[in-house]
């Protein structure tokens, strides 16, 4: 008896171009399901404590107020 056919790719590389081969769309935001526990417990923290742009500015602007302060004292 003859030996069977195993294995072949035939046609399809044409048929995965007929539509066209596309990369996987990037999401605005990954899911973090899935991810360390440590990891997202820290990222909450972390974006609890964050200032925002506003709070930022207004806490640079005292800063540079002080130290005017003190240089004049």
């Amino acid at each position: 008896m003859a030996k069977s056919k195993n294995h072949t790719n035939h046609n399809q590389n044409q048929k995965a171009h007929k539509n066209g081969i596309t990369r996987p769309s990037r999401k605005r935001h990954e899911s973090t399901l899935g991810m360390d526990a440590k990891f997202l417990r820290n990222l909450r923290f972390s974006k609890k404590n964050n200032l925002s742009r506003e709070d930022a500015e207004k806490r640079a602007q005292e800063n540079k107020d002080k130290k005017r302060k003190s240089i004049k004292l």
